[in-house]
């Protein structure tokens, strides 16, 4: 049986008087590429703040990696996020510092690392997200947006984490640095052992990469499951969205190469 690793159970998130989530109900398992999707305002990043603790919710429970996080201790909670990853859309890294400097910043979280540890630890990660070493000696300004997400991507493995946190991370990129990105995290979530919580709209990294879907509308999780069974529900937005021209192009991509590179 497969162990969950997230688990949320009526959660409400609002801000002001605006409802975003009411009664959400969500597990995620470990080793799993879970895939989130949902109409504009379904509030798909507020969810991925939300369980990764960057936000706190109005009501209900978040428990990730066995901690609840309306219950844990400072400490606990610091011990968590060091076992998290976190890639935000637009990559969030620092302008003023280079590549290699953003990802040594989580590093400096780890006690008694010596600099120059966490120098080759952070070329390792440079590496392993599919940048040339070259790139750590640049700064934001000086990557392409791909590049950027990359970087940004180095940095959320920073410290071998459990759990990644991706939102929309082939947003933004040429049909060939998407597939290209696909690939990569197909292959570090069965390297690692990752477990990927996935929120995105393009269809093709839906069929490339996710094991599983989950639907955010109606302010709650509408369904989850392999793609396949999104093609049997019975909702007009997941009908819409899962059997539309762009859907119907993307079965039609995939189909001609492996799934799972």
């Amino acid at each position: 049986m497969a162990q969950t690793v997230i688990e949320v159970r009526g959660l409400r998130n609002q801000f002001g008087a605006h409802v975003v989530h009411d009664g959400l109900n969500l597990d995620v398992y470990r080793g799993e590429v879970l895939g989130v999707v949902g109409g504009s305002g379904s509030g798909k990043s507020v969810l991925l703040r939300t369980i990764a603790g960057l936000q706190r919710q109005a009501a209900g429970t978040v428990r990730m990696l066995g901690v609840d996080n309306q219950t844990a201790t400072e400490a606990e909670l610091a011990v968590q996020s060091r076992r998290i990853g976190v890639m935000f859309q637009d990559g969030a890294l620092f302008s003023s510092l280079s590549v290699a400097e953003n990802v040594e910043l989580p590093l400096k979280s780890v006690p008694r690392l010596a600099p120059e540890t966490r120098r080759a630890l952070a070329r390792l990660k440079i590496s392993m997200s599919g940048l040339p070493w070259s790139a750590g000696d640049k700064y934001p300004a000086e990557l392409s947006g791909g590049m950027r997400k990359r970087a940004g991507l180095a940095r959320a493995l920073a410290l071998d984490p459990e759990i990644l946190f991706l939102d929309e991370p082939t947003a933004g990129l040429d049909p060939i640095g998407a597939a290209a990105f696909d690939t990569l995290i197909r292959k570090l979530s069965r390297t690692m052992g990752l477990t990927v919580f996935l929120v995105t709209h393009d269809l093709d990294t839906l069929y490339a990469v996710c094991d599983r879907i989950a639907v955010l509308a109606e302010k709650r999780v509408l369904v989850t499951g392999p793609i396949d069974d999104m093609l049997k529900v019975d909702h007009p937005w997941v009908q819409e969205y899962f059997q539309g021209p762009r859907a119907r192009a993307a079965r039609d991509t995939i189909a001609t190469r492996p799934r799972r590179e």
